[in-house]
């Protein structure tokens, strides 16, 4: 049994997968790290944001269209 989703209360029509439990997994880059404030000092990863906990709410709109308008795949 595995993490692989995430559908989270409130926004309906979202549903985060995440690839980096797939099998083949060289094809993303990461968009949003979170829960970062537990992380290793070592574990890095090129995510375009970052926050230490979940983003707040407020954030999410900005996020989605930044992402939406990005012509690279994304986790």
């Amino acid at each position: 049994m595995t993490w692989m989703y995430t559908r989270i209360e409130g926004v309906d029509g979202f549903l985060n997968v995440r690839p980096s439990l797939f099998d083949d997994h060289g094809w993303f880059v990461p968009f949003i790290e979170t829960m970062t404030k537990e992380k290793l000092d070592w574990a890095q990863t090129p995510a375009t944001h970052s926050y230490e906990g979940f983003p707040p709410f407020e954030d999410f709109e900005k996020l989605m269209g930044e992402f939406a308008s990005s012509s690279e795949p994304h986790s």
